[in-house]
């Protein structure tokens, strides 16, 4: 009994845990309270917006837009302060100036590409779109670059509860196998590698991230606001149309089924034609997971691999920029999400269509565009009368089509040729006097010669440094029709491709692969038309079979033209990796010579 009552007022007198307060105690801590309301309110407020924060969407969501609003019209803010003041400056030396706005650049892009990591979500796809620009400024379009590579990979557990939702059943009842470790995470989803119960075949599950359902509308809300303010604050600084452009194509990249649907029309175009495109098959598809054939094989760009597979460096180059071309001249409509890494390579099963010994796979087909015939036409044109010399109907041809195509008047038009050919403006592009540049210019496409460093400074020149001339680069971005600036992605992948494979053909090769198409466009267009006015008026009619017969003859002439110029160059390409393999074989015996050849060494 006495060491009971011993315990029990040891507690009371030491505060243990467990031990009980007495009635005075309990009192004067009620009244250091009653002292202290803050304390109170404090603790109301935290527990208050705790509760509010997880239980009550709408609160949560205000916030978050207020930060990533916040975020984004800060950096895009302080860039255009930041270029204000460089531009009105006064420079000592022409270096000091390039060096100071190339600085500039760069300051206002980190700003950005800092605030599109921290709001993370569709702000990242946003940041890959500007990356693929071609005519904003290389310092923008470099540290927006690595955007790509910057998605975070969604936990397992939730990739375990999303897959569980959509499929209804868990990953153990619908795959033998299934690595927790993606092996690709862009901004909208990530992929991991399975093996389907039911067929047994290795698959690639594309899966949505969770969080994006929860966030898109709020986030794309954000972005719209966050643009407009830019615009309301610096008009001349005017990027809304990205805005429109992703509220109106995000949802269908959302859509997992769209995608699918966009695969299988692609399929049919192409499945009359021998080609070495390769569709990978779809499975099933829901509106957040796609499940479809694994394919392995390389980046198109990666030399080592194709050496290894004895695949030619210089027909895939061709052959990709042939795909394109199909889909944008004659299908009329293309994949608009072009880069690298939706392209694999693989050599070509036995079961294969293609033509060579190579498939090209191509990957990702959540965004497509169509292009009505007018606009495809006019484009086709465009191109023809850029590959021709150059003479003053051929001039006013490249501005009339430019205006009809582009939306382009006579002021942007070199611009707007620059972003088309990457290239510097053509001879008699500008309107007024041109500055001596150290290079000479091209009368058309198939006159140029191999762009040099004196060419490549004079655009980087043009497009980064001139107050005025980056004006009109953001003037050519708000009016040029959103299937354009797409097309002009893929004749910028074609391009940096081609450099990328180290080609030996002439740099004018590609150029002839969309004169082929071009001319073969507009000779269908005119046969279309031509047949129709015969079905209309009667087959018999002499002015319009002569007419046909006309453009059918112009055709044959320009396109035989274009396929003769194809294999001289081919035969130039070919002397070229001849040399280069007997180079190797002199330095290094047939291995050396092999390396040679694949552009290795």
């Amino acid at each position: 009994m006495q060491a009971l009552r011993f315990r029990s007022l040891s507690r009371r007198n030491l505060g243990w845990p467990g031990s009980f307060p007495t009635r005075s105690n309990s009192t004067h801590r009620y009244t250091q309270i009653r002292r202290n309301p803050w304390v109170v309110y404090s603790t109301v407020l935290l527990v208050g917006s705790g509760t509010a924060w997880f239980a009550y969407k709408p609160i949560r969501h205000s916030v978050l837009a207020g930060v990533r609003c916040y975020r984004v019209v800060a950096a895009a803010c302080l860039g255009v302060i930041e270029y204000k003041i460089t531009f009105s400056k006064k420079y000592a030396s022409e270096e000091d100036r390039l060096r100071s706005v190339s600085e500039c650049h760069t300051r206002s892009a980190q700003h950005v590409l800092r605030s599109l990591l921290a709001n993370g979500g569709i702000f990242i796809k946003l940041g890959q779109h500007m990356a693929s620009l071609l005519v904003l400024p290389r310092e923008w379009t470099s540290t927006m670059r690595p955007l790509q590579d910057k998605c975070e990979p969604t936990p397992y557990e939730d990739i375990e509860g999303l897959l569980r939702s959509e499929l209804g059943a868990p990953v153990s009842d619908l795959f033998d196998e299934f690595d927790p470790v993606p092996i690709g995470v862009a901004s909208l989803a990530q992929v991991h590698v399975g093996r389907d119960r039911k067929t047994g075949k290795r698959v690639a599950v594309k899966i949505q991230h969770p969080h994006l359902a929860e966030f898109c509308d709020i986030d794309m809300a954000v972005v719209e606001s966050s643009l407009g303010w830019i615009k309301y604050w610096f008009p001349e600084f005017e990027f809304t149309w990205l805005a429109e452009e992703m509220k109106t194509n995000l949802p269908l990249e959302m859509n997992f089924i769209h995608e699918a649907a966009n695969s299988e029309k692609t399929r049919q175009d192409f499945q009359d034609l021998r080609t070495p495109l390769y569709l990978p098959l779809v499975l099933s598809a829901t509106s957040r997971v796609l499940v479809m054939e694994y394919i392995e094989g390389g980046r198109v760009d990666d030399l080592a691999y194709l050496a290894r597979a004895n695949i030619n460096r210089n027909q895939v180059a061709l052959e990709i920029a042939a795909i394109f071309n199909q889909m944008v001249l004659l299908n009329g409509w293309f994949h608009a999400d072009p880069h690298p890494g939706n392209l694999l390579i693989r050599s070509a099963p036995i079961t294969s269509k293609s033509p060579y010994n190579f498939e090209i796979v191509l990957l990702d087909h959540g965004q497509y565009f169509d292009l009505d015939p007018e606009l495809r036409i006019n484009y086709a044109k465009l191109w023809l009368s850029l590959i021709a010399p150059a003479s003053p109907s051929t001039r006013a041809d490249r501005r009339k089509y430019a205006e009809l195509v582009g939306n382009i008047g006579p002021n942007l038009y070199p611009v707007f040729e620059a972003a088309l050919t990457g290239r510097a403006a053509l001879e008699g592009s500008w309107d007024g006097p041109e500055r001596p540049q150290g290079f000479r210019r091209g009368s058309g496409l198939i006159d140029m010669t191999p762009q040099s460093e004196q060419e490549k400074e004079a655009i980087r020149d043009a497009v980064m440094s001139q107050d005025g001339v980056l004006m009109s680069v953001l003037d050519v971005l708000r009016r040029v029709p959103r299937r354009i600036l797409m097309i002009l992605k893929l004749n910028d992948l074609t391009r940096s491709l081609d450099h990328a494979l180290m080609t030996t053909h002439s740099n004018i090769r590609i150029f002839l692969i969309s004169a082929k198409y071009c001319t073969r466009a507009v000779w269908q267009d005119d046969q279309k038309r031509l047949i129709d006015k015969m079905q209309a008026r009667g087959f018999l009619s002499i002015g319009i079979l002569l007419q046909y017969f006309q453009c059918w003859w112009k055709f044959q002439k320009t396109y035989s033209k274009m396929v003769i110029l194809e294999q001289i160059l081919d035969l130039q390409a070919f002397a070229v990796k001849s040399r280069a393999w007997i180079r190797g074989l002199c330095a290094r015996g047939l291995h050396g010579a092999h390396d040679a050849a694949a552009g290795l060494a």
